[in-house]
């Protein structure tokens, strides 16, 4: 999936970074990427990237204007990572939901403190990974015993996300999970996506029952729907397009709360609605997945210029 250079990157210790430094935004720590051709700012929490933004151009990630950086609260925009189920716990598969102890939605993960592994640099990008020992400090929410190794890539040609989950128990794991992608728009009204026309999905807003995609999706006020479909998709809004290409994963969620869910987000506008959109590479619904012991799973996607 990778889409890197030739000149392979060099890792460097912390001090030798030629545009990787460190931040404290709010409460939390963050490693902000100021390279020549692009922008980033990745939080060590959750492992929530905020920001990517190519040079002389606006950014490409959807980042609520009333985000608060807070020790154990999501971060409202960018892409959470939902991690090691995604949505309501009772909405999981049996396999998923017989491992999760907490009534919260999506996991831990996304307010977990994840420890930095590497920074990769180079004249044309930038590359950093963290993990996740999901193992006793976790024994209050889930059963399960696994790592989670998150891996950013960033080039002037896009934005490489891969998330890797290794199992470590003795026993087989089920989980579920989703890179929560937030992306903006001028008008959600003259937004569309493409690429998941003739894919079956389910309304989670109408009882969950299964529909079938004619055409784009539109949005026309709240939307919450979990596509059975991994395949490459467009956005497309008034102000240009991006592509979306997707590894380990065949499951795509798009969301937007409308103006009545709206009112009811924290750390979200009333109005914020109408300028953003969410399409979720995930293992959501029957595409959950299920490791033996020392067994891997990558789910990733690139988001790209067309």
């Amino acid at each position: 999936m990778s889409e890197s250079s030739n000149r392979p990157p060099l890792s460097l210790s912390p001090g030798q970074w030629s545009f990787t430094r460190w931040n404290t935004i709010g409460q939390l720590e963050a490693l902000e990427v100021h390279h020549p051709l692009f922008r980033a700012t990745l939080f060590l929490q959750g492992a929530h990237l905020t920001q990517f933004t190519p040079q002389d151009d606006a950014g490409w990630l959807w980042l609520s204007n009333t985000a608060r950086y807070e020790p154990g609260r999501a971060i409202r925009g960018g892409i959470p990572v939902c991690w090691p189920w995604f949505g309501d716990p009772k909405r999981n598969a049996p396999e998923v939901r017989k491992r999760i102890l907490a009534d919260s939605a999506h996991g831990f993960a996304r307010t977990a403190l994840w420890k930095l592994e590497d920074v990769r640099e180079n004249a044309h990008e930038v590359e950093i990974s963290l993990s996740l020992d999901a193992t006793e400090d976790f024994e209050p929410y889930w059963t399960g015993h696994a790592v989670a190794l998150i891996t950013f890539n960033f080039s002037v040609r896009g934005c490489q996300i891969a998330l890797t989950t290794t199992n470590l128990d003795l026993e087989p794991l089920a989980f579920s999970q989703a890179l929560h992608s937030y992306f903006p728009t001028a008008d959600i009204n003259r937004t569309r996506v493409l690429g998941l026309g003739n894919s079956n999905y389910i309304d989670t807003l109408d009882h969950w029952e299964y529909r079938n995609q004619e055409g784009a999706v539109y949005f026309d006020g709240e939307t919450d729907r979990i596509y059975e479909s991994g395949e490459p998709l467009t956005i497309v809004t008034p102000g240009g397009s991006r592509r979306l290409r997707s590894v380990g994963s065949d499951s795509t969620v798009v969301w937007n709360p409308g103006p009545e869910k709206a009112a009811r987000l924290s750390d979200f506008s009333n109005s914020a609605w109408k300028n953003m959109l969410c399409i979720e590479t995930a293992n959501a619904a029957g595409d959950y997945r299920v490791l033996n012991e020392g067994q891997s799973h990558t789910v990733g996607v690139l988001i790209g210029r067309m």
